[in-house]
């Protein structure tokens, strides 16, 4: 009767056990989903408020008590922001400067993170040393610099001005040495036996094995060329350079110093869409190279 007893308080304890645990992991999953639901409603607000705001007349959007749903929707606003800060000029040279600087770029940043990764050179160690050492400076330093160095050349209000100044990244460099250095060295004294030269065995063997820190960096690239503010603003604020960002800063302000609010925040929504659809369909690309690049030092 003893060993019955001890059976059946065993089997409820382990009842009130797994109970227990069920509860508490039940417990945690809301606690988890709770915090990430606020976060993401912390996170969206933003956008949400641009786009009502966007559909709003003026008189509604300077009310002391805002309402968080257009009383009257006017779709009128994208139009209107289209043609009033000349978007598509803006685009045009936002992906000119975009699409060039990013192309130039990666030559650059593959050709050197080759020659850290693979080559052997007196000073290469302290050579890469300097350049990571070169992150540490604030980059508002070399933007005086660099200004400097532009107005000599007078290149100010130029495409130019706008593409060379930032086409060697070190941490893009740095980051595609780190997935160089994870493809075996056996592959390349295999392929300078056979008679392969550096740039054929970069093009045909590193480059597509490396292709999704490419992928990562083209779009980072292009990402920081679309969101450029300070640096154009500074050398090339004219009208046939003007990039998207700086496009946007005075094009609602009328003679007396008024804002068009709503129209300026449908600019801002037609704006941000291609980073939005970028992060939508790219994302994953851009996690998969920056995660494959940190494995090995």
């Amino acid at each position: 009767m003893d060993n019955i007893k001890n059976d059946v308080m065993k089997e409820r304890d382990l009842k009130k056990t797994a109970t227990r645990q069920a509860v508490f992991r039940i417990l945690f999953k809301i606690l988890v989903y709770g915090f990430l639901i606020v976060m993401a409603i912390i996170v969206l607000f933003p956008f949400y408020w641009m786009i009502n705001s966007s559909l709003k007349e003026l008189e509604e959007y300077r009310r002391s008590v805002p309402t968080f749903w257009p009383e009257v929707i006017h779709f009128e606003n994208y139009t209107k922001a289209f043609n009033q800060a000349s978007l598509g000029k803006l685009f045009v040279n936002t992906v000119i400067v975009g699409v060039i600087s990013t192309i130039l770029s990666l030559v650059i940043t593959v050709l050197s993170a080759f020659a850290f990764a693979r080559l052997e050179f007196k000073g290469k160690n302290i050579l890469f040393a300097g350049l990571l050492a070169t992150m540490m400076i604030p980059g508002e330093l070399f933007t005086i610099t660099n200004y400097g160095t532009v107005t000599r050349f007078g290149w100010m209000n130029t495409y130019t001005v706008l593409i060379v100044p930032f086409l060697v990244s070190v941490f893009y460099i740095y980051l595609l040495r780190q997935n160089f250095l994870q493809i075996p060295n056996e592959l390349y004294l295999a392929a300078k036996v056979d008679g392969t030269s550096d740039l054929k065995y970069l093009w045909k063997v590193m480059i597509p094995l490396s292709l999704p820190t490419l992928i990562s960096i083209t779009i980072l690239k292009m990402m920081g060329a679309w969101n450029s503010y300070i640096w154009p603003r500074l050398v090339a604020n004219d009208a046939a350079h003007r990039l998207i960002t700086n496009g946007l800063r005075n094009a609602f302000t009328d003679t007396s110093g008024d804002v068009d609010y709503p129209v300026q925040m449908a600019a801002v929504a037609i704006v941000s869409f291609p980073l939005f659809l970028v992060f939508v369909f790219l994302r994953k690309y851009i996690m998969k190279g920056v995660s494959r690049s940190g494995i090995k030092g």
